[in-house]
């Protein structure tokens, strides 16, 4: 009796041992397979990143014109097939070229609005950093920098995603400020679009140093502050 019951329990932990290593298994072969999509995931990224590098460097050298797709191919040593694989035109890959640029002043944007200081001077520095990277941005690209304004209803179209973040961001700040009391806002929404697209019609003058000429940026910036300030119905404490 007491031997038949100790075969039971040892058929019972038998079969539990094996279905705890069926699923161990299953777990394995799960994060194999996880950890495959993702280290191929990776390596698309970085050969598609590559391709838009090398064309951005191409593109501020010789000019979007005078780059064809075979220069591309050949500069980032992947091939023709490779790069029409991820690119159908080169217009295409100005689009990415384009995105990539964007992403990177928007990173700079959230880095800015993630600082632990007062919304009135988040905003300030929003505004001139939005300009001082767009001026970097359009100089560090050479010949490119032609296309940013005869083509501009491309970047238009590509930009439209950073536009409507950057909006986003402004009215997390002005939101801020009005529960802070530092800012006497009806309609933060309204705000937030007009503060963008004024900043954004002063890229163009400010690329080509036509506004403040010769003046340092801590000169300026008080300046700037009582115009923004003013116009955001500031409190004075």
């Amino acid at each position: 009796m007491h031997f038949n019951h100790f075969c039971n329990i040892s058929a019972l932990f038998s079969c539990v041992f094996q279905r705890f290593v069926l699923i161990l298994h299953t777990v394995s072969t799960v994060c194999n397979i996880y950890n495959h999509q993702e280290e191929a995931f990776m390596s698309i990224s970085k050969t598609r990143q590559k391709l838009v590098d090398v064309a951005r460097q191409l593109f501020a050298k010789n000019g979007l014109e005078n780059t064809t797709m075979n220069d591309i191919a050949l500069q980032s040593g992947k091939g023709r097939r490779t790069l029409y694989t991820y690119f159908k035109s080169k217009e295409e890959i100005y689009y990415a070229v384009i995105e990539s640029e964007l992403e990177r002043l928007s990173d700079k944007l959230d880095e800015v609005a993630a600082r632990k200081i007062r919304p009135q001077d988040k905003i300030i520095e929003l505004i001139y950093t939005h300009l001082s990277m767009i001026r970097e941005t359009v100089v560090r690209n050479g010949n490119l920098r032609a296309e940013f304004f005869r083509n501009i209803w491309m970047v238009e179209k590509v930009r439209k995603h950073f536009d409507d973040a950057e909006i986003e961001l402004f009215r997390k700040v002005y939101t801020e400020g009005k529960e802070d009391g530092e800012f006497d806002i009806d309609n933060i929404e309204l705000v937030a679009d007009i503060t963008h697209y004024c900043i954004k019609g002063l890229e163009v003058p400010y690329i080509y140093g036509r506004i403040a000429h010769g003046m340092k940026e801590e000169d300026t910036k008080p300046q700037v502050a009582k115009v923004v300030y003013g116009a955001l119905g500031k409190f004075r404490r």
